[in-house]
């Protein structure tokens, strides 16, 4: 029997091959389309389907604008206007397609035949400083040199806050790391825990089918295997979009920090 390797799924390889172009100072850029990237244009292609045929502005609604104005509304209410405020409006585009496009590719993840996208970390490392970079760049629109007295604790006398400033700096720079970290880790736990089930589910059948006597117990332990994956399944389906709504949020939480600087929200 082959050895079971649960880290295989998360290879990467190239679905349609592109010869390597020159660029100058970085040198062969590759613009193959690996599986990694497939499966992001094809989370793109749902999102953007989906909200097509949403988009129909029907007084009844029907299901799909339903659907549609629900997670506007939950985006709207709960994250941008429940964290940032009323100014967070303008970050609404953002933060919703941020939560649909990570939701979608964790939903595409568990899918027969999927790929899981948010268990690379490059991928979440990407989305991470994305948002970092945005944060910062509002900062220093909004608030000028005043983006620094986010580092300085306010009502703290002057030595003490100059010994605590680098810590507050640090912090800050680690917040990309640990969002990426949150999804690749969650992401990439819960496919390796699936599929060793799934590993057993085949491993323990064959054994009970092929053997004899008490080996047959193995067909017991195969079924209970099979239930595992099926309450897995389940339990991953409801992180997949935890994990997206908990990314959306500290990226809010983070906006939040620049964008009301010193309005006390």
């Amino acid at each position: 029997m082959a050895a079971i390797d649960p880290m295989e799924q998360f290879l990467i390889h190239k679905v349609v091959p592109v010869n390597p172009i020159a660029v100058p100072v970085i040198g062969q850029l590759d613009l193959s389309i690996t599986n990694s990237v497939l499966f992001m244009l094809i989370a793109a292609g749902i999102l953007a389907l989906f909200f097509f045929v949403a988009a129909k502005r029907q007084i009844v609604p029907g299901r799909m604008q339903a659907l549609a104005e629900m997670t506007y509304g939950m985006v709207d209410g709960v994250l941008t206007g429940g964290i940032i405020g009323d100014r967070g409006r303008p970050f609404l585009p953002f933060i919703l397609t941020l939560f649909l496009f990570i939701a979608t590719l964790n939903v595409l993840g568990l899918a027969p035949g999927g790929f899981a996208v948010t268990s690379q970390l490059a991928v979440t490392t990407a989305l991470a400083v994305m948002t970092f970079l945005i944060v910062i760049i509002v900062g220093l629109v909004r608030n000028g040199l005043g983006f620094f007295k986010l580092f300085m604790p306010s009502g703290m006398p002057l030595p003490m806050a100059l010994g605590v400033m680098p810590i507050e700096i640090i912090s800050f720079l680690v917040r990309p790391l640990t969002l990426a970290m949150r999804l690749f880790g969650n992401m990439l736990g819960g496919h390796v825990v699936t599929y060793m089930f799934a590993s057993f589910v085949i491993g323990l059948g064959v054994f009970g089918l092929t053997g004899a006597g008490i080996a047959h117990l193995g067909l017991a332990g195969s079924a209970v295997s099979f239930l595992m994956i099926v309450a897995l399944t389940t339990l991953e389906f409801v992180v997949a979009f935890l994990q997206a709504f908990v990314f959306a949020a500290l990226a809010c939480v983070y906006l939040n920090e620049v964008v009301n600087l010193g309005h006390g929200h």
